[in-house]
């Protein structure tokens, strides 16, 4: 017990004395501060950066599916045509033609524009065309038996670029589609207002021709083109509406832009008013066209800068990848009915 006693009293005395501990001097802490700046600084501009990239890659993808998507769309529209209008054709139904050509035009059509809003100064057709189109169920065969039938109607693309900022699109250019269609025809049918044919009139008189419809005329000398060119509206006002196709659209205009695929191959876009832009150096949405064969390129460029940011936005080479094109080349498989 003895010498447990001194073991122990000895240990008690050796945890008595102060063990001292020293920390870091202010120098030591500038230094650790400033290797951590060097250090941590270059990561978190690689992490920036790596976010960043992100971002404008996830808005490029969008971008390309997105235009892609509406490419398609205009094929499956474009599929339908019996007649496509070329520049020369957009020129004598906005009134837009020149003195040289104004022989193509014969008629009214060259003196005013017979498309929707003609006082608009932030959109122009690019891509305008005839097509037949399938109305389901529209004709009484016996009791409640219904059988399908065709109609014309006129569809109308426009490249849109408002001139001051909109809190609904983007601040780049938009595409968007406007349409108009005969009537279901039926002799024993009813009288639609404005018309003086007899139409189908079940369902609320849905198969009556939209407001402002009228069929071209075939008949009489001339061509084909000609007659097309010659189109004029109805008399009653139009009510349908322009919808949008798809949104964030190129909307560059100058000089470097992108020249457009092809050198025998020109834009249909007029040159009319459209707003302050230059809608001849706008490249960014029109299509090649062959009347003959009824057949269509259609070339669109997007701008993905757009879903990241309002400003700075033309193109440039610098940000070529984010201003994806995509192009289709179609051809109009609809019949053209003649007596």
């Amino acid at each position: 017990m003895k010498t447990l006693k001194f073991l122990l009293s000895n240990q008690l005395k050796r945890s008595k004395g102060i063990q001292q501990v020293d920390g870091f001097t202010l120098i030591e802490l500038l230094v650790g501060m400033i290797l951590a700046f060097l250090i941590i600084t270059p990561l978190l501009g690689f992490m920036v950066n790596i976010l960043d990239t992100d971002r404008k890659e996830q808005a490029k993808a969008n971008s390309e599916q997105e235009i892609q998507s509406a490419l398609d769309y205009i094929a499956r529209d474009l599929q339908q045509a019996i007649y496509i209008y070329d520049a020369t054709g957009i020129g004598c139904l906005t009134g837009t033609v020149d003195a040289t050509t104004a022989n193509t035009c014969p008629n009214a059509a060259t003196t005013g524009n017979q498309l929707p809003s003609p006082t608009a100064t932030d959109r122009v057709p690019v891509l305008v065309f005839w097509k037949r189109e399938l109305v389901s169920q529209a004709i009484t065969i016996t009791g409640t038996q219904k059988d399908d039938t065709f109609v014309y109607s006129l569809v109308a693309y426009y490249l849109i670029k408002d001139a001051t900022s909109s809190s609904t699109w983007s601040n780049a250019a938009r595409i968007g589609r406007w349409q108009i269609k005969d009537g279901v025809a039926n002799p024993l049918g009813q009288a639609c207002t404005g018309y003086t044919g007899k139409y189908v009139t079940d369902s609320g008189n849905k198969y009556c021709p939209n407001p402002g419809f009228a069929l071209f005329k075939l008949d009489g000398a001339g061509t084909i083109t000609q007659k097309m060119n010659a189109w004029t509206k109805a008399t009653a006002s139009y009510t349908a509406d322009t919808t949008v196709l798809v949104d964030f659209i190129d909307q560059t205009k100058t000089d470097d832009t992108p020249p457009a695929p092809g050198t025998s191959c020109l834009p249909t876009s007029i040159a009319t008013s459209f707003s302050t832009l230059n809608t001849a150096k706008m490249t960014s949405f029109y299509a090649c066209i062959d009347t003959v064969n009824t057949t269509a390129q259609v070339f669109l460029r997007s701008n993905a800068l757009a879903r990241l940011q309002s400003n700075n936005l033309n193109y440039q080479v610098s940000n070529k990848p984010y201003f994806p094109t995509a192009s289709i080349r179609v051809q109009g498989r609809g019949y053209l009915f003649t007596k």
